[in-house]
């Protein structure tokens, strides 16, 4: 297993490492050290690499990843996993701002917080925080699935479109056009398999809540000019 230590060697040489594996190649685990908040790690994978990260990471961490696995045994800057394609991205810590922004497919498994806006304009990526997520998360939220075990701040799924939201704790308050919907069987089976994808345990989905758009910002409405 390659061993890339970020202290002597520049983080450029670990990104084209990454990108030119060959087809075939044995050579699919990395291990980084010494990261000590490196911007961009493990950025644009796009096959089946698996990459463990040994301390925290600053913003961009895992962008755009299309297939790989990226564990980080800490803590991530802003917009990690931004407009991840496919493959699955871990925070063993806590994530902060816009963590999954735009992704459009994939998991992004948080075990600790993450801030504000978690999931914003998410495509089709699904998110499973373990902790608490700050204010304005899942804004304009298109599809995917977004799942917090704790609390969620203000304003949560303001403008939402038709991702799904799933909280177990409380929310401090609702974004425009987003209501509490019923939980049906498939929304049940559909947390139990996002649940267990996570790592998590004991936790039952009838435990939570469902919050979705009320679909009333879809078109222009006079009506309705004072919520948009």
């Amino acid at each position: 297993m390659p061993v890339i230590d970020l202290a002597t060697t520049p983080l450029r040489e670990l990104n084209k490492a990454l990108h030119n594996i060959q087809r075939g190649s044995n050579d699919l685990t990395y291990e980084v050290a010494n990261p000590r908040g490196s911007h961009a790690v493990a950025v644009g994978i796009d096959g089946p690499v698996s990459v463990d990260v040994n301390g925290s990471v600053g913003y961009y961490c895992a962008g755009m990843n299309d297939g790989g696995t990226i564990t980080v045994h800490g803590s991530a800057g802003p917009g990690v996993a931004q407009n991840m394609m496919s493959g699955t991205v871990v925070i063993e810590g806590d994530a902060s701002q816009y963590a999954g922004a735009t992704g459009r497919g994939g998991l992004l498994v948080i075990k600790g917080n993450a801030a504000s806006r978690c999931g914003i304009s998410m495509k089709g990526i699904d998110i499973v925080v373990h902790g608490n997520i700050g204010h304005m998360s899942a804004f304009m939220g298109q599809s995917g699935h977004l799942v917090v075990l704790g609390d969620a701040g203000d304003a949560l799924g303001d403008s939402l479109y038709e991702a799904k939201l799933f909280v177990r704790g409380t929310v401090k308050s609702l974004g425009a056009d987003c209501i509490e919907k019923e939980m049906r069987p498939e929304h049940l089976q559909k947390l139990a398999e996002l649940l267990e994808k996570a790592g998590v345990k004991d936790v039952r989905p009838e435990e939570f809540t469902r919050y979705g758009s009320a679909r009333k910002l879809y078109n222009f409405n006079i009506d309705n000019a004072d919520a948009y």
